[in-house]
């Protein structure tokens, strides 16, 4: 077992928005948990066009999701109140009892929950600690606050060792 193997990401793409959620679907999943801050919008943005779309088109599909956030209430509700999602915040990412309460609301297990996120540390970790599908995304916006730009130089390292790993298995 590799060393950083539990900051690995199931999936690692460009954007939230390239998640293929309809044959994700398709797959049984049912539940949809999400990082806001550079997951869905740049840090501290309001809601947009894209993310608002987003969670329409996740309706229809037939999802339920959750934001979950280690932001405090005004922000959260603010962005759920556009994207008519429920949410949680001051979640305690990467603890695992945010994620599970996300489960509870939604009506689904791990199994049948996925997880989108930016930061291995919080939002990759804390799914992975509750058996749920992880989804690493790339920051939407590079200018973050210092304690996240200093997480983001650990990541790097974390990053070249998961795709390395991927390299040795013929997945990348």
């Amino acid at each position: 077992m590799e060393l950083f193997s539990c900051f690995y990401p199931d999936a690692y793409l460009d954007s939230t928005y390239e998640i293929d959620f309809e044959a994700l679907y398709k797959k049984g999943f049912r539940g949809v948990i999400f990082d806001i801050d550079n997951t869905l919008v740049p840090h501290g943005a309001p809601a947009d066009k894209r993310s608002v779309a987003l969670f329409e088109r996740l309706g229809k599909i037939g999802f339920e999701s959750v934001l979950l956030s280690n932001n405090k209430e005004p922000r959260v509700k603010s962005f759920s109140d556009q994207v008519k999602s429920r949410y949680l915040y001051k979640a305690g990412k990467p603890g695992k009892k945010g994620y599970l309460k996300a489960m509870e609301l939604m009506k689904t297990g791990p199994d049948a929950t996925l997880f989108v996120g930016d930061q291995l540390f919080t939002d990759v970790w804390g799914a992975k600690r509750a058996g749920i599908l992880t989804y690493l995304v790339k920051p939407i916006h590079p200018k973050e606050e210092i304690q996240i730009v200093l997480k983001r130089r650990l990541e790097r390292i974390v990053l070249f060792f998961y795709k390395r790993s991927l390299r040795r298995k013929g997945e990348l």
